[in-house]
């Protein structure tokens, strides 16, 4: 029996040696450091979720380690920079679980988390965050106020526009824009003014005319000052009562006060201002800017005086050729056949691509039948763009003359053409139409498919469901999504069973654009499935090196760009911090010679630049998509950003901007901006080609 007893004890003991020891064997949860975090914050945001799976729990039911990526937690973090950019993560995945936590740290004490937290809920635009973002419009610190404009106008919350215009009047009214140009476009300028600038741009999203008049109009209904994003925000709110403002900033020295303010009477179609727009646009090669927006006003506005200045503007030698055929459109959209016809099928031959593209637009309108001469009496056009112009244009015409002719150009040996062919005879509700376009489903180029599926949306034939959806399987070949993502919308404009079955399958697409469109689809006609869980967590092209890199995570060095044209070099400094993965992709995409010799497919004078389109048709990209990464930086003169097609649609295509541009802010990913060459970006015409693109990264 003492025997029995004392093994049992030295059993006990042994034991309880054993924990103690494995106890103390055991190693500690590693600390996480400031770049592990920065990198779970990167690969989360682009994975789109709030936080890992977590691990299966041990059998000793042990909790989950804090060193568990998850974005709600590390709001809570020490180190104000991680809380921060956890922040700004969360309205960036567009989950809609994290509206609570960022709602409840808008009462951080650190101002800069106060801002932050309201932007990010401005991205997920969720009404519950409406009022507490609200209450900081009272804010003490002004930039915390600005912030919460911002994000009110994200979220199209127009029930909060008295308050926004109360805010804006407030600064207005302590004379704190009376010392500013024009054009004055240094970023940042004090917080209050920032804070009055983000105001502004909030009530023309809300198009809250009233608020924004109390703020920045006189009793006499003058601007208090001619600072350019008050004739902004008085053009973007498209109010005609906003016209008498807009026609006193005509005047101002700013040209950029001066083009909004142009661009803003056309769209109001205020009659009245012709005389007022007429020499500005006759004035268009010493003042491009608000030279080019008045003759886009007078062509929206379609008075007939305003011919005889346009075809003054189209005799200007060596005028770019973007105002030419900004004016060709005008024209088309004012003249008189008689007057007018003559001069513009003299056009139609013109040395410009763009202006020849044009000119069979505008004879469309002015003029068909001279049209149908022109085209009898030329061969077809060299470049593919004016074959792809002379379709649409044909669709504008009379039916049974232009099917036929349209026809014919369904075989151009350009691809790139068949989509506009197709557009056009859904448009000339030409009979074949839709057999032609159930035809081409199976065509060997992506973009032709599309261009059929999205025919096929808007005719919806009978028996089109089985085609759509053996389509949709064809297309699961393709590197493009844009097959797969027309295809869709297809289906849910004409059976929402075919519709909803695809989603089903769609939801786990290898592209994030593909599974986003499955979701929309499933929430409308199967709202029993979570589909905002369904296709997450988000696919990827990164490795977890790609995170975790320091030129990703905490760059050295503010990395360079340096693009060469036919007109001269210009350079690029990129946005490290605010769109580290879209920098990433793009510098590895430069090194690989991606750039080099794609021609600058798009230009719109006084807007934007556009390039980085292999296929040169603006739907060309890398073959996979990568996600947004809106941040707080404005669009100015020179900013570049990258061009979309959808939201997370991002691939290669890029963009600078001519002039400021705020109706991109927070909708477009800003990932840098010229810091040397501007005059060179300005020179660049469409079809001009860039020659070669190189990066300096500190290294190499």
């Amino acid at each position: 029996m003492i025997a029995a007893i004392r093994t049992a004890v030295l059993v006990i003991t042994l034991a309880a040696s054993s924990a103690a020891c494995a106890s103390r064997s055991a190693p500690p949860e590693p600390v996480p450091e400031l770049s592990d975090k920065l990198t779970w914050i990167l690969r989360l945001e682009d994975r789109r979720v709030l936080r890992d799976p977590a691990p299966a729990p041990a059998p000793s039911g042990d909790r989950v380690g804090a060193a568990t990526p998850d974005l709600v937690r590390l709001l809570a973090d020490s180190d104000a920079v991680v809380r921060r950019r956890a922040a700004l993560a969360i309205g960036r995945t567009g989950v809609r679980a994290g509206v609570t936590p960022l709602i409840a740290v808008l009462e951080d004490a650190d101002p800069k988390m106060r801002q932050t937290a309201a932007f990010a809920l401005g991205l997920l635009g969720d009404p519950r965050a409406e009022a507490p973002v609200a209450s900081l419009l009272e804010d003490p610190d002004h930039g915390v106020r600005g912030a919460a404009a911002e994000a009110l106008g994200l979220m199209g919350a127009s029930a909060r526009a008295d308050a926004i215009g109360a805010l804006v009047a407030e600064y207005v009214g302590a004379g704190l824009l009376a010392a500013i140009a024009p054009d004055d476009l240094t970023f940042p300028m004090s917080a209050e003014i920032e804070a009055c600038r983000l105001g502004l741009y909030a009530l023309a999203r809300l198009k809250a005319y009233e608020p924004l008049a109390a703020a920045v109009l006189d009793a006499r209904g003058e601007p208090a000052v001619e600072w350019w994003p008050i004739a902004y925000a008085l053009r973007r709110v498209e109010d005609p009562r906003a016209a008498p403002a807009l026609r006193r900033l005509l005047a101002s020295s700013g040209a950029y006060t001066k083009a909004f303010a142009a661009r803003g009477l056309g769209v109001v179609k205020a009659a009245a201002a012709v005389p007022d727009l007429l020499p500005i646009a006759s004035d268009v090669a010493r003042q491009p800017g608000p030279g080019v927006e008045a003759i886009r006003s007078l062509g929206a506005m379609g008075d007939r005086s305003a011919a005889p200045v346009l075809r003054q503007v189209l005799a200007i030698p060596g005028l770019d050729p973007g105002i030419r055929a900004e004016a060709v459109i005008a024209l088309g959209a004012v003249g008189v056949p008689d007057e007018d016809g003559e001069f513009l099928l003299d056009l139609v031959a013109d040395p410009s691509p763009i202006v020849r593209a044009a000119a069979r637009r505008a004879l469309a309108a002015v003029d068909p039948q001279r049209l149908l001469l022109a085209l009898s009496g030329v061969d077809e056009d060299t470049h593919w763009s004016v074959r792809a112009a002379t379709a649409d244009a044909l669709a504008s015409i009379q039916p049974d003359l232009a099917v036929p002719l349209l026809m014919d150009r369904l075989d151009d040996t350009d691809q790139r053409v068949v989509p506009a062919v197709l557009a056009a005879l859904v448009r000339a509700k030409a009979p074949d139409a839709a057999a032609i376009a159930l035809q081409r489903l199976d065509a060997d180029d992506v973009m032709v498919r599309a261009a059929a599926a999205e025919a096929l949306g808007e005719l919806c034939p009978a028996g089109v469901e089985e085609p759509l959806g053996a389509a949709f399987e064809f297309a699961a070949r393709d590197a493009s999504y844009a097959a797969r993502d027309a295809i869709l919308s297809a289906a849910a404009a004409c059976d929402p069973e075919t519709a909803a079955a695809l989603a089903r399958t769609a939801v786990a697409d290898r592209d994030w654009a593909v599974r986003r469109r499955a979701a929309s689809i499933l929430e409308k006609l199967a709202p029993d499935i979570d589909a905002e869980a369904a296709i997450r967590p988000a696919p990827t092209v990164w490795t977890a090196a790609d995170y975790a890199a320091p030129g990703v995570v905490r760059p050295p060095y503010s990395t360079q760009a340096y693009f060469e044209t036919d007109h001269g070099t210009f350079q690029v400094e990129f946005a490290m911090v605010e769109a580290p993965l879209t920098v990433h992709h793009f510098v590895a995409l430069a090194r690989k010679g991606y750039f080099d010799g794609l021609s600058v497919h798009r230009v719109v004078p006084n807007f934007v630049v556009q390039d980085g389109d292999p296929r040169g048709d603006g739907s060309g990209g890398p073959g996979f998509t990568i996600r947004d990464e809106l941040s707080r930086r404005p669009y100015l003169r020179g900013t570049v950003g990258m061009a979309l097609a959808g939201p997370d649609t991002g691939g290669s295509q890029y963009f600078i901007t001519h002039a400021p541009q705020p109706h991109l802010d927070g909708r477009y990913t800003v990932f840098g901006r010229v810091v040397s060459g501007m005059e060179v970006v300005d020179r660049l015409r469409q079809w001009d080609v860039i020659r070669r693109v190189w990066v300096w990264d500190g290294n190499r």
